[in-house]
């Protein structure tokens, strides 16, 4: 039986090497980081913005900071938001052994016990992330925004920036929604405190005008779980206003990212999930809460359903959101011509959207800094449609097998915890019912598994009381009974 972290470090390993990831980086790609020893230097033609008030938001133990973020209202009482993305490209070369090793991955893969990156850690945790008190050469992107929330100008540039605060969602979370004090890293800050309410008031407008336009209102109630200190911490992170912030941040800069080259005619992956074709049972589910929606599939409905059952019922809303998602279908890269209609993404009521704002951590992201760049530089595009075409369903493929390893692990470690609790009963909620079984999700600890007894009587929402029946922690199999 798997006991400790090392374990399910090499369980990892196993389901990464069955799902055609690579755990370790080969030889040659860590040669090439030995030659890597500064951070980019910037061109001559990028700009100095290193006065800006940058911050960066993120989990309390990230390491791999791909974003900051700033913005400013104007005398006209418009607010302009900038987002400054870590400059891989300049560091890591296509077709050179890092980049190759981060093609066949193309994302870094989070389990309980180790995080497996998609660059070596001098790199995504170091050289080319924007640390804190570090300036960094980064690609930024600037909006203008109209008083309802919409983009009115955008431009995208080379700067060097400077990191003044490293801050956590929770903390930061906690002090705009006005339930916490300040943090300390933002008093120490002259200046910084102004900046983020502008920031939280940018993200306000952003997300009332995505909601405008039918952008769906979901959450996830799927628990991070890691191990500390030998223990195994099952982490359900409310999502709340930091979240927000930097959620709305980043769709705006993928979008503008997404609509600047389609303007240029600079080919780019679109990231799309497309109109849902089990709209017919999202139709059902509604029906089950005594709802009505259309026959077809219309984004404005479906968020106002959503909208009403998370203020009618907060507590089973994630589950409801999490059968919701599955029924929408995965999200998938695809290039589009430029005469076409886009064929968009239904979940954010978006018609080009791209991956430009994690290259640390995304390659589809690199993908899109390297094409922009050398637009930029009046250079021919890094990638070929042919290239993007093929690029496109292998990153589509490698992120679905990246999930899978997460969820397996994520299911080991919390095998391994409840390995010893056979027989023990436990409260919790019908989260979903497919043509594979019926699961529930227990509330202590957060751990979803599938119920294999007495499941017929049962609707997704349910609450129930179950009893735990069996664990196999390689498999990640978790099994309850009524």
């Amino acid at each position: 039986m798997i006991q400790d972290s090392a374990e399910l470090v090499r369980l990892a390993k196993q389901v990464m090497v069955e799902q055609g990831l690579e755990p370790e980086f080969p030889h040659d790609a860590l040669k090439q980081i030995q030659e890597i020893q500064q951070p980019a230097e910037p061109p001559g033609e990028s700009q100095d913005l290193t006065s800006l008030l940058w911050c960066s938001i993120d989990n309390e133990d990230s390491r791999d900071l791909d974003q900051l973020t700033y913005a400013q209202k104007g005398a006209n009482g418009k607010i302009t938001i900038w987002v400054a993305v870590a400059n891989v490209e300049s560091l890591v070369s296509k077709n050179s052994p890092i980049d190759n090793h981060a093609i066949t991955n193309t994302t870094s893969v989070y389990t309980p016990a180790k995080v497996f990156p998609m660059l070596p850690e001098n790199l995504s945790t170091n050289l080319t992330s924007l640390n804190e008190k570090e300036d960094r050469l980064a690609l930024v992107i600037q909006i203008e925004l109209t008083a309802e929330g919409e983009t009115e100008t955008s431009s995208i540039f080379q700067a060097r920036v400077h990191n003044y605060a490293q801050l956590a969602y929770p903390t930061t979370g906690g002090w705009l929604e006005r339930r916490n004090p300040i943090p300390d890293k933002i008093k120490q800050v002259p200046g910084l405190e102004q900046a983020l309410l502008c920031q939280h008031e940018a993200a306000q407008l952003l997300k009332s005008r995505r909601n405008q336009l039918g952008s769906l209102t979901l959450e996830s109630p799927q628990a991070e779980v890691r191990i500390q200190n030998k223990e195994v911490i099952f982490n359900m992170q409310e999502h709340q206003a930091a979240h927000q912030l930097i959620e709305e941040f980043m769709i705006a800069a993928n979008c503008a990212m997404a609509h600047t080259m389609r303007q240029a005619q600079v080919p780019f992956l679109n990231r799309v999930v497309r109109v849902p074709r089990y709209w017919d049972k999202i139709v059902k589910l509604a029906a089950t809460y005594g709802e009505e929606l259309p026959y077809q599939p219309n984004a404005n409905a479906l968020n106002e359903f959503l909208m009403k059952r998370k203020m009618q019922d907060p507590e089973t809303f994630p589950d409801l959101s999490l059968t919701v998602i599955k029924l929408l279908g995965r999200g998938e890269y695809i290039v589009e011509k430029f005469d076409a209609a886009p064929t968009g993404h239904f979940g954010l009521a978006l018609s080009d959207y791209t991956h430009a704002t994690a290259p640390n951590r995304r390659f589809p992201d690199l993908i899109a800094q390297r094409q922009y760049i050398a637009h930029l530089q009046g250079k021919k595009c890094a990638y070929s449609v042919e290239e993007l075409q093929i690029l496109a369903q292998h990153c589509t493929t490698q992120e679905d097998a990246a999930m899978k390893v997460e969820r397996h692990m994520n299911k080991s470690a919390a095998a391994m915890v409840l390995a010893n609790q056979i027989g023990s009963t436990f409260k919790g909620i019908i989260a979903g019912s497919t043509d594979k079984g019926t699961w529930v999700r227990i509330f202590h600890p957060p751990v979803e598994g599938r119920l294999i007894t007495g499941f017929r009587r049962f609707d997704v929402g349910d609450k129930v009381t179950v009893k735990l029946a069996f664990v196999d922690i390689p498999k990640g199999y978790i099994d309850f009974v009524t």
